[in-house]
């Protein structure tokens, strides 16, 4: 891969009008440069997942460059079965969930035995730090901290569904676990966020957890450093 072969569509890149499917099979034909328009539509996607399990900013965007890496170095393996962007996401998730499993971080039992009102006295103990107190007025600020506050596998089906706009079977696929279960996550994480709080941020959840330009910018080049150093390290073809 050469210089004039990356990063070189900007923010507008994901609107491109070309499917991800063609994407995908233009960049396994050598169009190497193109893989950054997947790359600027899923990076919101990927960030918001992987933050809903790990809650690490430096972690989750080293998932998300890994989980592209990944998702480039494989794409022979991508058959269609499922939408692009349901096989990328499992990666990230995949990936996310390795990592929060090795560090005890994420509980993906169905609490029922618990009881919602146990996890509930939990949430009303957390205490908002002194950076977020002087942002409690702002709704965005105060829906951020309710979601955080979630199970983790209340967590990362809330935010597949709600924030994101995942389907149930596409957020079930990526978790692997039923759509039964998928949907009574999401029913336990509403009712935990307060029926008040969700009606006046529900409008606006698609909000949050936002994933700037920069920072998505940043996503995208170091990618492409890491898809280069793999293309260098490959043998050269007779």
């Amino acid at each position: 891969m050469n210089s004039t072969n990356r990063a070189l569509l900007g923010r507008e890149a994901k609107d491109l009008p070309i499917s991800d499917e063609e994407v995908v099979q233009r960049v396994r034909a050598g169009e190497t440069g193109l893989f950054e328009v997947v790359m600027r539509r899923y990076n919101q996607r990927l960030y918001r997942v992987a933050r809903a399990i790990l809650r690490n900013d430096a972690e989750v965007e080293d998932v998300i460059q890994q989980a592209y890496v990944n998702a480039y170095v494989h794409l022979e393996q991508f058959e269609n079965r499922a939408t692009f962007s349901t096989w990328l996401t499992k990666i990230a998730v995949y990936d996310a969930l390795a990592r929060a499993r090795r560090r005890g971080r994420f509980d993906e039992t169905d609490t029922i035995d618990q009881g919602d009102d146990e996890t509930m006295d939990a949430l009303k103990s957390q205490e908002l730090d002194p950076e977020r107190q002087a942002f409690v007025g702002e709704l965005r600020t105060l829906l951020e901290s309710a979601i955080e506050a979630l199970p983790g596998h209340y967590r990362a089906v809330f935010v597949m569904r709600e924030v994101e706009g995942m389907s149930t079977a596409e957020t079930a696929e990526c978790l692997a676990i039923t759509e039964d279960t998928a949907k009574t996550r999401l029913h336990r994480a509403r009712m935990l966020l307060r029926e008040d709080l969700y009606q006046r941020a529900g409008v606006v959840s698609g909000a949050t957890f936002p994933f700037g330009d920069p920072r998505c910018s940043r996503v995208v080049a170091a990618v492409f450093e890491r898809i280069e150093a793999i293309t260098q390290s490959l043998p050269t073809p007779n």
